[in-house]
């Protein structure tokens, strides 16, 4: 159960999605429809929004999300039969690095609509 009422709206958005569009599109066009549908749910969000990471404390690299809502969760979409664990490690690296306390990645491309909630140790 979802008790986070910002994640039980994104994911309520993405089922809308799923439902409308199935399975079977490209991200991209995935990623436009939440857009539709987050502004439907007065959702505030950055789309590709790009963030530092850093080793050692030295620039090494740009990662880009592909949602920032609200300013506080990280949404990743994927397009995909099913979902492997480099999918998994790499929403939660966004967590990380965007210094959230939780992300979500979500799959459009199965029968049935995959969410998994991602959680970054650091507020533990």
């Amino acid at each position: 159960m979802i008790n986070d009422k910002l994640t039980y709206a994104v994911i309520g958005c993405a089922m809308n999605v799923h439902n409308t569009m199935g399975p079977g599109f490209q991200e991209v066009i995935y990623q436009r429809c939440m857009a539709i549908e987050m502004r439907k749910a007065s959702l505030e969000f950055e789309r590709e929004k790009e963030q530092v990471v850093y080793y050692d404390g030295l620039e090494v690299g740009t990662r880009r999300a592909d949602f920032v809502i609200e300013g506080k969760l990280i949404l990743e979409l994927k397009a995909l039969v099913s979902l492997e664990d480099v999918h998994l490690a790499q929403a939660k690296n966004y967590t990380v690095a965007y210094d959230f306390p939780k992300g979500l990645l979500i799959n459009f491309g199965s029968k049935s609509l995959e969410y998994k909630l991602m959680f970054n140790p650091k507020y533990n």
